[in-house]
């Protein structure tokens, strides 16, 4: 069968939005604001591109169903039914994270992000994750 092409692009752009995120969180601990500034674009970027992407791939294919059965069946359905949610529940805070950083109140921008970065990673994460147990594993 073959993995398909926009499945293996999500989980590349889920994986680089990750790796921005950690990049941008670390930049800021270190006091350095340009550099976070950049890891954050290239963090809105990628999670922006893969927006695009798991969208018109579901337009076009529909839902994937997943094939295996037992337990590790239901580790996948954990996953994705917190993932799922998650995934649209932080784009208003992200709007609303860059909103306050553009604006600079950083303070409300700080507090937002006390809580959107974790959640932020986890669904970059197991983004990748669900790839793997759909068309690798």
């Amino acid at each position: 069968m073959g993995i398909p092409v926009f499945p293996t692009i999500n989980a590349t752009l889920n994986f680089l939005a990750g790796i921005f995120l950690w990049w941008g969180y670390t930049a800021i601990k270190k006091g350095d604001q340009q550099t976070h500034k950049k890891a954050m674009i290239a963090a809105l970027t990628a999670s922006g591109l893969f927006l695009i992407s798991y969208l018109t791939y579901h337009y076009l294919h529909g839902s994937t169903k997943y094939a295996e059965e037992g337990f590790i069946r239901m580790v996948y359905f954990a996953i994705l039914l917190t993932h799922t949610p998650l995934a649209a529940l932080m784009v208003p805070f992200i709007l609303a994270a860059v909103y306050f950083a553009l604006k600079g109140d950083f303070a409300r921008h700080v507090k937002i992000t006390r809580w959107l970065f974790p959640v932020w990673m986890y669904v970059s994460v197991t983004g990748v994750v669900i790839y793997l147990m759909l068309y690798v594993f």
